[in-house]
């Protein structure tokens, strides 16, 4: 494939991946002038409801954690050009992010209410800081390279690829993983919490959990006493 195809491949997957992320935002946030959000009427019996979400947690669980591991890096470059590895997943995390938008399926019933209340502006304070935090903390580590341009940028140029190197910057001296952090404050963070939205989060932050637990094996495999050392003074979430 032209670098040049390889380019517009890597832009293509990039614009997918922001309007699944973006669709997956404001989903959550109950913003009533969508045509869906997560606070819908319940159409389906929970038992179906459940099974369906939890379904759509697992897909987009499984491809996150098995794509990013080395093993499946390793098999995918055998019919993928090196450059189109990192836009391929960003494509594909793009597309589950889009099925949990279209497929979730609201659960009635209120935990609790704030909204209209000082608590729930606060709340929704939140939800925003978390999103743009959790947004921030992309740019910090290189967010372009994070969702595959870099390295379609850098072939188009003939440009060699850097080697990773493990910096801490900003956000990442004083928690290890911001932009997990700032999905967990957005996850969570709402004036109306329903049954569906708490299995939402809930889920969700399930997986970041797991997802967290092989990406920090990966970082100890990759970068040593460097990361032990790193850990042992930077908490998962909390600045201690």
């Amino acid at each position: 494939m032209s670098k040049t195809l390889i380019m517009i491949y890597a832009l293509s997957t990039y614009t997918i991946a922001l309007i699944g992320q973006l669709l997956f935002t404001l989903y959550i946030g109950d913003w009533e002038f969508l045509p869906r959000h997560i606070n819908l009427p319940q159409t389906l019996t929970t038992t179906e409801a459940i099974m369906i979400d939890v379904a759509l947690v697992l897909l987009f669980g499984l491809q996150h954690t098995v794509m990013a591991r080395k093993g499946f890096k390793k098999w995918i470059l055998t019919w993928l050009p090196q450059p189109m590895k990192r836009a391929t997943y960003v494509l594909l995390s793009g597309i589950t992010l889009g099925l949990v938008y279209l497929f979730w399926q609201p659960i009635d019933g209120v935990i609790w209410d704030f909204s209209g209340s000082i608590v729930g502006t606060i709340m929704i304070g939140l939800y925003i800081f978390g999103w743009t935090f959790s947004t921030l903390a992309t740019f910090i580590i290189n967010h372009f390279e994070l969702f595959g341009l870099s390295q379609a940028y850098h072939h188009l140029k003939s440009i060699p690829t850097p080697k990773d190197n493990f910096q801490v910057r900003f956000f990442y001296t004083f928690v290890r993983h911001p932009i997990q952090l700032g999905i967990m404050i957005g996850l969570w963070a709402t004036p109306l919490m329903t049954y569906g939205h708490l299995l939402f989060a809930l889920l969700f932050s399930i997986y970041i959990m797991i997802g967290l637990f092989y990406e920090e094996r990966d970082l100890m495999a990759e970068f040593g006493e460097t990361y032990q050392a790193y850990k042992d003074r930077v908490g998962m979430f909390l600045p201690f």
